[in-house]
């Protein structure tokens, strides 16, 4: 955070572009009143009601004495919010919250094994990439609170997270939040439990006791704050040592996925990441039989490229045949073929069909074996063929009416 003087906060951000946010300059006076400057490019339609918004959040925490300039490019109302909440709980050190009315098209929960093929990396304190975020369609959206978040905002960017989670509508996709490493992350956690997080990512993890940590202070809040529902956990391996405890950490309370970092990941074996991806192989293999191994997903690291489409696909394929089930994306445009690459292909849906078909007709009859012409099928292969069916389903590739036109095939 910085500071011009000890009573004075600077929050937000103020750089040349800047859309949808807002920069709060704000002073504690022992006399004058609320003397306020507002700086906006939609002053002649907002101007009042800015005004008002702020005034009523400075009265809610009883201040009466304070100077504030605020320098806003068009930003919304949960935005304003926050900054001004940051910089009001920075000088006072007041635990208040002063919270907008959460949307109650956000009171939704997920389960535990639903798809998880896109995840969009949104940096949490860059309000501008949240609003829209949800009509791209991605499977699940990240307020990041770590790596995308300068040290000196991630104070703020708490603030702004916690807003986004009750006031932008995400249309669906899972609401996740990466908190900072812990024992740090804890912190963040009281900013995300109470405001209908779905799934908290928890980076750099090298121990299942990290997790027991983390579950432990989302029940504490849970309990605190009266919260109900399943809040899932998904460690991100980011080291040598992460890879080596992947199993035990993959066996984890509350964990529906783990994912593998390969920045961090090469760079702590100290070599360079590469499109062929060998250097990577061991790790990533470990991780996706851990998974397997405790039932969970496997996710892949993102590809950072945002412009070669091509190599994006042919690494999803990779990836794909590895076993992952998923892979992390920094910009929409990857949305799509991450999720066109990962769906199963006609050769994979046609196989699926029988074997599930198969299994109606075993049990149908009474039997207890699945068999497929002279073959017989064991049952962790019918709950794979479901899931490629149900993956085919939930992406159009078949119709509900699937067995019907599969027997009149």
């Amino acid at each position: 955070m910085e500071f011009f003087s000890n009573n004075v906060a600077l929050i937000g951000n103020r750089v040349k572009g800047t859309r949808s946010d807002c920069h709060v300059t704000m002073e504690l006076t022992e006399e004058g009143g609320i003397q306020l400057e507002l700086i906006s490019k939609v002053e002649s339609m907002f101007g009042e009601d800015i005004r008002r918004l702020i005034n009523e959040m400075l009265s809610f925490y009883g201040i009466c004495n304070a100077r504030l300039l605020v320098e806003d490019a068009g930003a919304l109302s949960l935005v304003i919010a926050a900054r001004i909440e940051a910089a009001i709980r920075q000088l006072t050190g007041s635990d208040l919250e002063y919270l907008l009315p959460m949307l109650p098209e956000n009171s939704y929960e997920t389960l535990r094994d639903r798809n998880r093929i896109s995840r969009l990396y949104l940096p949490g304190n860059t309000p501008n990439l949240m609003i829209n975020a949800g009509i791209h369609k991605p499977d699940g959206i990240i307020l990041d609170l770590e790596d995308a978040v300068a040290p000196d905002k991630k104070y703020e960017a708490r603030f702004l997270v916690r807003n986004a989670l009750r006031n932008i509508d995400f249309y669906g996709a899972e609401r996740m939040v990466r908190i900072n490493q812990v024992p740090v992350g804890l912190a963040d956690l009281e900013f995300v439990v109470p405001h209908k997080v779905n799934l908290v990512l928890i980076p750099k993890c090298e121990s299942a006791e990290q997790i027991r940590l983390v579950n432990g202070k989302i029940r504490e809040l849970q309990h605190k704050y009266e919260v109900k529902g399943d809040i899932w956990l998904m460690p991100i391996i980011e080291s040598a040592l992460g890879v080596l405890s992947a199993f035990e950490i993959a066996q984890s309370e509350n964990v529906v996925a783990m994912a593998i970092g390969l920045e961090d990941y090469t760079a702590d074996l100290g070599t360079r990441r590469t499109q062929e991806a060998n250097e990577s192989f061991f790790a990533r293999s470990m991780v996706v039989n851990a998974c397997k191994a405790a039932g969970i997903q496997p996710i892949d690291s993102v590809f950072s490229d945002v412009s070669d489409m091509d190599a994006l696909k042919e690494t999803v394929l990779r990836s794909k045949s590895l076993g992952f089930e998923g892979m992390g994306c920094i910009h929409p445009r990857q949305i799509r073929v991450i999720h066109e690459n990962y769906a199963p292909d006609d050769v994979e849906i046609e196989k699926a069909k029988k074997i599930v078909n198969a299994f109606f007709e075993a049990k149908a009859k009474g039997l207890g074996v699945v068999s497929l012409g002279t073959k017989m099928i064991d049952a962790p292969v019918v709950k794979r063929a479901q899931k490629i069916i149900d993956q085919a389903l939930s992406m159009g590739k078949l119709t509900l009416k699937w067995r019907e036109e599969f027997l009149n095939s």
